[in-house]
């Protein structure tokens, strides 16, 4: 069935792309619909690349329309090309200034790629205001908020937060994953008994010493651990060691831990089969800091087993403070705002298992997309 619609797909991207080369033989509101269309067919199939083709006729036909621009940096984004990204909208702004989709996206940039907390505030703060048409979206409220919390502006970043959630884009204030499943229930700590796999984790738990003397090896080879990859350091290091990923089993990872994934999986399938989590060694170092943030979904639970807690080490999450016990679960929802600091002299390492969320049913686990 997927490959038959894949190819209805491609035939119907050729017989777009027949229009669209006839360009000046076809009318402005064709050329539009069907160019538009062709886009978000190719950006389906991941044919980015060829879509900007599309992009760069409309733009050569419309000049006048910064929409097309638009669109074209949006595919740029879709690639990770940040840099041509900004490019084009740094060109849209020099003759649209007041355009809000072309500011905030440019905002975005400034942000994720020049990390530029302050400019980026800025060009946030002014395409949200506008209200134009795709501002008023959590990702770029997200944005603006981690922003200025980085730039130790918390009052201004709740009052952001909060407006997300009288617009219905958070769940709430502290809750501000942007892909969820409604009705679920949310709270920032969990009991295991309240997670409903309280006998599974006790199972894994009772080995705990045995994961942590695993995991403590694998500390003194090179390359093993590496680092968190998604900006969220303040300072300091913290690195990880992924075992499953999206549901699926890390080969060359588990074969230097096997103990530990064994354990996974036979006795934690919710873990084993999260499309939306992992399982992972998280090793912190003296003297990190973790910026305030939040996990992408509210699809499922965090499970942080301690095994090598020093004093000093703390977690925020929403607005509760605990710390780690070593041969002990500490369950929270990573939906909810959380923040990490290692006030310590020595290594802490837990290891991380993300568990479906007990209230989703077993069909909507498998028709979950992965995150």
């Amino acid at each position: 069935m997927g490959a038959w619609r894949n190819s209805i797909l491609t035939e119907a991207i050729a017989a777009y792309r027949k229009v669209i080369e006839q360009d000046l033989a076809v009318d402005d509101v064709t050329l539009k619909a069907i160019a538009e269309r062709c886009i978000d067919r190719l950006r389906f199939q991941g044919q980015h690349t060829k879509a900007i083709e599309i992009h760069e006729i409309l733009i050569r036909r419309f000049d006048d329309e910064p929409h097309y621009r638009n669109q074209l940096a949006v595919t740029y984004l879709f690639m990770n090309r940040l840099p041509e990204a900004k490019a084009v909208l740094h060109e849209t702004l020099s003759r649209w200034i007041e355009d809000g989709f072309a500011l905030v996206h440019y905002g975005f940039v400034l942000k994720t790629h020049d990390q530029n907390m302050e400019l980026a505030v800025q060009y946030l703060r002014e395409g949200i205001d506008t209200g134009h048409a795709g501002t008023q979206d959590g990702r770029f409220y997200f944005q603006l908020g981690d922003a200025l919390q980085r730039l130790g502006r918390n009052a201004e970043a709740l009052d952001v937060y909060r407006k997300g959630v009288e617009k219905k884009l958070f769940l709430s204030l502290y809750q501000r994953s942007l892909y969820n499943v409604d009705g679920l229930r949310s709270r920032p700590f969990w009991t295991m008994e309240q997670t409903t796999y309280a006998v599974d984790l006790e199972r894994v738990r009772a080995e705990w010493m045995l994961i942590r003397d695993e995991g403590l090896k694998l500390l003194n080879a090179d390359g093993v651990f590496v680092n968190e990859s998604e900006n969220l350091r303040d300072r300091g290091a913290w690195k990880q060691l992924e075992l499953f990923s999206r549901g699926a089993r890390l080969e060359r990872n588990c074969a230097r831990a096997p103990l530990t994934c064994r354990l996974v999986e036979q006795h934690l399938p919710a873990a084993r089969s999260c499309k939306r989590g992992q399982v992972k060694f998280s090793v912190m170092h003296p003297g990190t800091h973790v910026w305030p943030h939040c996990g992408p979904t509210n699809c499922r639970i965090r499970a942080h087993l301690g095994l090598n807690v020093p004093d000093g080490t703390y977690i925020r999450v929403a607005e509760e403070t605990r710390s780690w016990e070593n041969g002990k679960w500490l369950i929270f929802d990573d939906s909810f705002e959380h923040e990490v600091w290692h006030n310590g002299t020595t290594t802490r390492l837990v290891l991380i298992v993300d568990l479906w969320h007990p209230d989703l049913s077993e069909s909507q686990r498998r028709s979950l997309s992965p995150i």
